[in-house]
């Protein structure tokens, strides 16, 4: 917990400070149960969600960091620690965007198609729901801070609300109209933003500025 701030300060600094934590709890619950059902179900949208949940776990721990720095002094750059989980962070979502690709052009030459897509359906629904809440909050709590930092991770938040949102567009075209390419290609779509953070997170590793992990997509919304 923060200590030696003004109350209000200190206040806004716990709740900086757990919704951070909160962030990284959730992508890991998200994770686990995405991958569970995407291999179940045998839709690599879903799966790959899933493996990009626990990729956002590396890039949470940083912030969390960050967020404790601030308790001691102001952060006006990234330290060693939250740019090498950048760089890991980085190289993960490079990774995650050749398994994606690869696997989409398997599955459309096999003409392979997922079992269900309910699950993905649902994971979505309560992921967008979630990071709507928690880009609100970080938001709010970076505004009253002045906190370029925490604004950045608010809007590293929105990156993960479009991912959702591509999860759910996939999953409801398939499950409703059975187009058997549809799964494939939000794995794309997913892939596609995966490769966008990957590029942003090893170049503010790279630079250190406190900038957000969204390959500038930020604004989108």
């Amino acid at each position: 917990m923060c200590v030696m701030k003004a109350q209000s300060t200190q206040s806004l600094l716990n709740l900086a400070l757990a919704l951070g934590l909160l962030t990284v709890g959730y992508n890991i619950i998200e994770g686990v149960v995405s991958i569970w059902f995407g291999l179940g179900a045998d839709t690599l949208a879903l799966l790959g969600f899933g493996v990009d949940s626990f990729v956002e776990v590396i890039s949470g721990a940083g912030i969390v960091h960050a967020v404790l720095r601030m308790c001691q002094s102001p952060v006006e750059s990234r330290d060693q620690f939250e740019r090498q989980a950048l760089r890991i962070t980085g190289w993960a979502f490079y990774l995650l965007v050749a398994g994606m690709v690869i696997g989409a052009l398997f599955n459309i030459l096999q003409g392979s198609h997922p079992m269900t897509t309910v699950p993905g359906i649902i994971v979505s629904l309560v992921s967008i729901a979630t990071m709507w809440w928690l880009m609100s909050a970080k938001m709010k709590v970076g505004k009253a801070l002045h906190s370029e930092a925490i604004i950045a991770d608010a809007n590293c938040t929105k990156t993960c609300l479009w991912l959702s949102i591509v999860l759910l567009a996939s999953s409801l075209l398939y499950e409703f109209f059975h187009i058997g390419l549809v799964d494939a290609v939000g794995s794309l779509g997913i892939a596609w933003f995966a490769w966008r953070e990957g590029k942003e997170s090893l170049e503010t590793a790279r630079t250190g500025k406190l900038g957000c992990c969204c390959g500038g997509s930020c604004g989108a919304l």
